[in-house]
């Protein structure tokens, strides 16, 4: 980890230099008082010197001053240092976060990524921070005090250097058990965070299954899982802790046995063995701050692991391989015997060839699982083909700078994701550029003005989390509004008006049929009678392409597409006649027969003709 901390420390070089600078001239005049009772005792009171009194009084005030001063000094400078830090680490891990690819995000639970940007930082600031500073400033103390009590007698020295170096080498094993501890706390921490944020989340799925306590069961058992961690964290540094008193008590001890038998031998004198036993205390206190400091230091660079190793992820417009830039996009989108699958071992996508012309509606049909969706994350560029290739404009899609790519590329989904911002702020996400006029017409095509213009503040109107104060109608037709704002060469409409009523799906027809117009159009839909006029259709099954035509040509063949169509409008198969067959039904409909044959026959011929959903 230390090229990590080096790494992350040089810029801020001469800020930490000087944190040291200060810590140093701080740690030095916090010896001045110990070290002088030597000279009060020996000289000023046992010979009578007491011209030297004053002095020796200004001068443990004037330190005990720089010792406040450069204290004051290194808490705002570093504590402060520290936090921008953080501030910017956060930003940094959240930025690498956003430009990581899908299949990232496939791996990993959003709340373990929160915790990730929020919480595995926050311990970074022991680095920058007092932390490190107080870790480096107790060995210096340390060190200097090691110095003067070998001055002043260094038989007891020896005793407690000894009795140090054998707690340091327990305290070594020790930390180096803890580390793992607080990584694994990091982990859980991330995990139950991760639950907790999708329960939050999915409440009304919790509510309307009474699910309530089975979720405080689930939550519960992460926060004891925590606890227990927490508890053995606890328990290791109250044993280091015991360890500290009990080392700090021995020598404490030893040196009142050994100074006693030195003074009485006058190898030592009172002053000297007072100042001694201060000065000692200056070698183990920083000894036993160092438990602290490190438990902190050790939580540091645990989050820190944890943080490298997202930043280690490579982004995808960081693959070498993108180095072409489209220019302008005119949507032309072939797939050449492509194959895709998620885990490298079992294939979704198998020999899949197509042909998107610039302005054509392409469907995608076929049950649950059949890999429509997949087929779209291809187009969307959110995964790189297992084999074969797709070109867009004739440039293979994995060589494409995705900025350029993406820019010209818009996405309706059946699921609509409105940001807990106002209307305006949802239709510009788009495009933050457009102007009012531009913005005003989208809204208007997309029929948002219709339901907008009724609110009190009109298009400054809060939508609240993932839009859940507004319908799932107006929600959609956010949706669609901004991607007429983004202007896209490339469409793509992901089931997206199955969930909707048909007032409101009548509506949001007419926007989509605008936003079609011109576009290269990829639909998957259910809704079989939404998709008749697509210049093709592709009945997908199994990660194949099992049938291809239009829908005069797929219901003619009779076969998958035909009997996907035949059993979602619920009528008989032979009442759907093929096309230039509808005369004869027509006919029978309108006066060969009576009652409610007729009236079902009728039915059917409005499917065929498109005027019954």
């Amino acid at each position: 980890m230390l090229p990590e901390v080096w790494e992350l420390m040089r810029p801020r070089r001469g800020l930490l230099a000087l944190g040291l600078g200060l810590m140093a001239v701080n740690r030095v005049a916090s010896l001045v008082l110990p070290y002088s009772s030597k000279f009060l005792i020996d000289t000023v009171i046992t010979k009578r010197h007491m011209d030297q009194l004053r002095p020796l009084v200004l001068l443990v005030l004037a330190a005990t001053v720089v010792q406040g001063i450069t204290s004051f000094s290194l808490t705002q400078l570093l504590s402060k240092a520290a936090q921008r830090l953080i501030a910017e680490l956060r930003e940094q891990v959240q930025v690498h976060i956003s430009r990581l690819p899908v299949a990232f995000y496939d791996a990993n639970k959003t709340g373990n990524l929160v915790a990730r940007i929020m919480s595995d930082v926050e311990g970074v600031r022991n680095l920058l921070g007092t932390g490190l500073v107080d870790f480096a400033g107790g060995l210096l103390t340390s060190a200097i005090a090691l110095v003067l009590l070998f001055r002043t007698s260094p038989q007891m020295t020896l005793i407690a250097v000894g009795s140090l170096l054998c707690f340091a080498v327990a305290l070594n094993k020790a930390f180096a058990t803890i580390r793992p501890i607080f990584r694994e706390r990091s982990k859980i921490n991330a995990e139950v965070t991760g639950r907790l944020t999708e329960s939050l989340g999915g409440v009304r799925v919790i509510k309307g299954y009474h699910a309530e306590e089975r979720e405080e069961k689930v939550f519960a058992g992460g926060v004891r899982r925590l606890l227990e961690n927490v508890m053995r964290t606890l328990t290791a540094t109250s044993v280091m802790s015991l360890s500290a008193s009990v080392l700090l008590g021995c020598v404490g001890a030893v040196t009142m046995y050994v100074g006693a038998h030195q003074i009485a031998a006058g190898t030592l004198t009172v002053g000297g063995f007072f100042s001694f036993t201060l000065l000692l205390g200056f070698l183990v206190a920083p000894i036993m701050q160092i438990v602290s400091i490190g438990t902190q230091l050790t939580e540091a660079l645990a989050g820190l692991e944890r943080t490298q190793e997202i930043m280690r992820e490579r982004p995808e417009d960081q693959d070498p391989r993108r180095g072409i830039v489209l220019d302008d996009i005119y949507g032309d989108v072939e797939f050449n015997s492509v194959s895709f699958s998620y885990d490298g071992i079992h294939e979704v996508l198998r020999d899949i060839s197509f042909r998107a012309k610039p302005g054509a509606v392409t469907a995608l049909v076929g049950s649950s699982g059949s890999g429509k969706s997949t087929t779209i994350g291809l187009i969307s560029a959110f995964y790189i083909p297992t084999k074969g290739e797709i070109l867009v404009d004739g440039k293979d899609l994995s060589q494409v700078r995705l900025d350029s790519y993406r820019t010209r590329l818009g996405v309706v989904l059946q699921e609509s994701f409105l940001f807990d911002g106002t209307i305006r702020e949802n239709v510009m996400f788009s495009r933050p550029s457009a102007s009012e006029e531009e913005f005003l017409r989208a809204c208007r095509i997309a029929c948002v003005d219709q339901f907008a213009e009724g609110f009190a503040d009109k298009y400054d109107t809060v939508v609240g989390e993932r839009g859940i104060k507004l319908s799932g109608g107006q929600r959609q037709r956010i949706s669609i509004a901004r991607a007429i704002l983004a202007e896209p060469r490339i469409l793509i409409l992901d089931e997206a008006t199955s969930s909707l009523d048909s007032e409101s799906e009548h509506m949001i027809q007419q926007g989509l049929a605008y936003l079609m117009q011109g576009r290269t159009t990829f639909v998957i839909a259910h809704r079989l009678s939404t998709i008749r006029r697509a210049d093709q259709i592709l009945v997908m099954e199994q990660g194949q392409i099992l049938e291809r035509g239009t829908h005069e040509e797929l219901y003619a063949a009779r076969g998958r597409y035909y009997d996907l169509y035949t059993r979602q409008h619920g009528v008989e198969e032979n009442l759907f006649l093929a096309p230039g067959e509808g005369d004869k039904v027509e006919a029978d409909a309108n006066g060969g027969s009576n009652g409610r044959d007729s009236n079902v026959k009728a039915d059917a011929l409005g499917v065929l003709r498109g005027e019954v959903r």
